[in-house]
């Protein structure tokens, strides 16, 4: 059977290993595997939350409110953002899906930092664009404007703090990159990770608002991260009216289901949640980065809620991941993304502890 053509160029997305995986392969007690592959929160959901998922189970037959309104209506509070500036999405990637159906085809190009998030690029394939790249993995402005100037993308994607690498782009930085683009040049700020960026310094915190401010700036964040629900698949789009009219044109009705709705309206009215997950992250980390120096190889400033470990030559990052595996201890290879390193999501002091003692087994 022929499907079109433009699926040769296009690698399937590996997400991280499952737990399930792991007991089935490897024949390690389920309660004994470590995920720290996913970025997901280590304190799991918040209670709240929980108790609103139990509360809600009995109407999982019924269609959510389409209109999403008191959802927006939280995030809107929460951004001090109007209403109509506002896009609910399966997971904020829902929405970049959006952008590229929208914006992309075979004629434009779409342009990106050298490692960054492989959906991007992805979802611009599915539209012929051809894909441009910066020459390194950080969003410097001298190297993102020259291609601006030149090729005049119809979208640029900034991710502030960047997946899988978990560095951050200063705020003037950004705001440099957008007032440099093209009219028809659409920026989109991921900002999935905004929350443990702007907790760790002020400079880095780009408020939605702030992207409100630009006629061809879109902001997205999600409810994944510090808010514990990646397995509810809830995201947002937040940008002038004339914008989020064009993206709902791609939504499908009813794209998440009433009881991530009710999760995430749930989660915007906790945000002791989210301040006590950052809180255990900014303790936890310190450790990541101790033992990387004692160990002898480097590692990436984080503003996310992982750590990217850099190998040196003597170590294999594929080796030391399916080593880890096999013990029951599940984190990210960065080798597809051409990196000789590690993404492991910063877990809970118990999870870290069993964490470095299975990398003491591993590197002998």
């Amino acid at each position: 059977m022929r499907f079109n053509k433009v699926l040769d160029e296009i690698q399937t997305y590996e997400a991280g290993k499952p737990i399930e995986l792991v007991v089935r392969e490897f024949g390690v007690a389920p309660d004994e595997v470590v995920k720290l592959a996913s970025n997901e929160n280590p304190l799991g959901t918040s209670p709240k939350v929980a108790e609103t998922i139990r509360v809600h189970a009995d109407r999982a037959h019924l269609y959510p409110d389409d209109s999403m309104f008191e959802l927006k209506e939280a995030l809107a509070k929460r951004f001090d953002v109007p209403e109509e500036t506002i896009i609910i999405g399966a997971g904020s990637d829902q929405i970049l899906e959006f952008v590229s159906r929208a914006k992309l085809n075979e004629h434009n190009s779409v342009l990106m930092s050298r490692v960054t998030f492989a959906m991007y690029s992805i979802y611009a394939k599915q539209q012929g664009a051809t894909i441009l790249r910066t020459a390194d993995y950080r969003h410097r402005p001298e190297e993102f404007l020259p291609i601006m100037e030149e090729q005049k993308p119809a979208v640029v994607y900034l991710c502030t703090p960047n997946n899988p690498t978990g560095d951050a782009t200063k705020r003037e930085e950004v705001f440099r990159i957008i007032e440099a683009a093209d009219p028809e040049t659409l920026v989109v700020v991921d900002g999935a990770y905004m929350e443990y960026a702007a907790a760790r310094d002020e400079a880095y915190r780009i408020e939605p608002r702030e992207i409100l401010e630009y006629p061809n700036a879109l902001y997205l964040g999600t409810f994944s991260k510090a808010y514990g629900l990646g397995g509810m698949r809830v995201g947002y789009g937040i940008a002038r009216p004339e914008i989020i009219r064009a993206l709902m044109k791609m939504r499908p009705p009813f794209n998440i289901s009433s009881l991530s709705l009710a999760a995430a309206i749930a989660a915007c009215g906790d945000e002791e949640f989210v301040e006590r997950s950052i809180a255990v992250h900014q303790e936890q980390i310190a450790r990541y980065e101790a033992y990387a120096k004692a160990h002898g190889f480097d590692y990436i400033e984080s503003y996310t809620n992982f750590i990217t470990w850099l190998f040196p030559e003597r170590l294999n990052s594929s080796d030391v991941a399916e080593a880890l595996l096999r013990r029951g201890v599940i984190v990210r290879d960065l080798a597809s993304y051409g990196m000789n390193a590690l993404r492991i999501t910063v877990g809970t002091a118990e999870q870290n502890d069993r964490l470095f003692a299975v990398m003491e087994e591993v590197l002998g």
